[in-house]
C-alpha cells in the first residue's frame, strides 16, 4: 500500500476515485481525499446544487419514509432527555435539510433553530414553520446564535474539509453540560471489505468530492474526545450492506434500493410497535462496537475544559 503526503496530510493510500486519494491520514486521525477541495468550491454545491443536481428525490422520498424517521428521531430526543434536565431544550441543528428532525423536536416542545446553506431545504423547513438560518455555520453565526444544550449534525462531517474546526466550533455553542450529536457514515467497514474480497464489488461508497471524510466508530469517537468531549452513547445504524451480501445488489439501482430500504424499515416499525425499540438500540450498540451499521451516531457530553 503506497504511501500518499499532500499538505502535511499523510497515511497509506486506500483507494483512487474521480481523480482523488483517500488516505488513511495520520494527523486527522480519519480517512479523507486528497486534495481536500476549496470552501468556495463547496459553498456553490451546497447552496444552489445540491438537491436539485444530486438528490433530486431527496425531500419527496424523506416525506414517504416520514413515519420511519420520526420513529428515529423519537429515540433520538429520548436520549437527550434521558441526560439533560427537563429544563434544557435548546437544540440547534447543523445541517437541517428539510426540516423534520427539528420539527420532530418542535412538537415535543424543544426550541429549535436550523442552520441550512441550501436555498431548497430551507425554504421546505420554513414552509413547516420552522426558524432556519440559511448559512454555512461560521465563528460569528455561532456566536451570534448562543448557547444551546444540543448540537445536532447529521450526516455533514463527511461533507466538510475541516470537521475538527467545526466541532470545537459546536463545543462553543454548548452551554455547560450540553450534548453533541454526530451521525456519519461507517465506511470501511467489515460488510464492506467482505463484498470488495469475496463478491467483487468496487468501493462504491466512495463519493469525492461531495464525501470528502470516511469514518468508522473509533475515528469519530477520538476526533470527539480530542476536541473536548466525553463519549457517552455509541449506536450503529441498520447494516444495509447486508442486502448486498445475501445477493440484492442495490448499488445503482434504485428499485432495489428502495425495496431493501423498506424491508429495514418495515423491521424497525415492527420493533417499536412491538415495545422492542430497546431490544433494537441493544443490538445497534453491538453493531457499532463491532464497527458495523451503515452509520454511526455518537452522543458526547461538553467537559468542563478542552482536551
Amino acid at each position: 500500500m503506497s504511501i500518499t503526503d499532500w499538505n502535511g496530510h499523510q497515511g497509506p493510500c486506500l483507494d483512487s476515485v474521480n481523480g482523488f486519494d483517500i488516505i488513511d491520514c495520520e494527523q486527522c486521525g480519519f480517512a479523507h481525499i486528497t486534495p481536500l477541495p476549496t470552501s468556495d468550491a463547496l459553498d456553490e454545491v451546497y447552496r444552489n446544487e445540491y438537491y436539485t443536481s444530486e438528490k433530486p428525490l431527496y425531500i419527496e422520498r424523506y416525506r414517504e419514509d416520514l413515519e420511519w424517521w420520526n420513529c428515529v428521531y423519537n429515540e433520538r430526543f429520548d436520549t437527550f432527555e434521558s441526560y439533560l434536565d427537563v429544563s434544557r431544550r435548546r437544540i440547534v441543528d447543523v445541517g437541517s435539510g428539510p426540516g423534520f428532525f427539528l420539527l420532530n423536536g418542535h412538537d415535543r416542545h424543544w426550541q429549535t433553530i436550523g442552520i441550512e446553506p441550501s436555498a431548497q431545504a430551507a425554504a421546505h423547513s420554513r414552509s413547516l414553520g420552522l426558524e432556519i438560518v440559511e448559512e454555512f455555520l461560521d465563528d460569528q453565526l455561532a456566536e451570534h446564535l448562543g448557547l444551546f444544550d444540543v448540537v445536532h449534525m447529521s450526516d455533514v462531517l463527511e461533507h466538510i474539509p475541516d470537521p475538527a474546526d467545526m466541532i470545537h466550533r459546536a463545543r462553543r455553542m454548548l452551554a455547560p453540560g450540553g450534548l453533541i450529536c454526530i451521525v456519519v457514515p461507517n465506511d470501511y467497514n467489515p460488510f464492506q471489505q467482505a463484498l470488495r474480497t469475496s463478491c467483487g464489488y468496487k468501493p462504491w461508497w466512495l463519493a469525492p468530492p461531495h464525501h470528502i471524510n470516511y469514518f468508522n466508530p473509533d475515528s469519530i469517537k477520538k476526533l470527539l474526545t480530542r476536541c473536548g468531549f466525553e463519549i457517552l452513547l455509541q449506536e450503529g445504524t441498520f447494516p444495509i450492506d447486508m442486502f448486498l451480501l445475501m445477493g440484492d445488489n442495490y448499488v445503482g439501482n434504485d428499485e432495489v434500493g428502495r425495496s431493501c430500504h423498506k424491508k429495514r424499515m418495515a423491521l424497525e416499525l415492527n420493533l417499536a410497535a412491538a415495545g422492542l425499540t430497546e431490544t433494537k438500540r441493544t443490538l445497534y450498540r453491538a453493531f457499532a462496537d463491532n464497527n458495523l451499521g451503515r452509520e454511526i451516531m455518537v452522543v458526547g457530553r461538553k467537559c468542563e475544559s478542552p482536551h
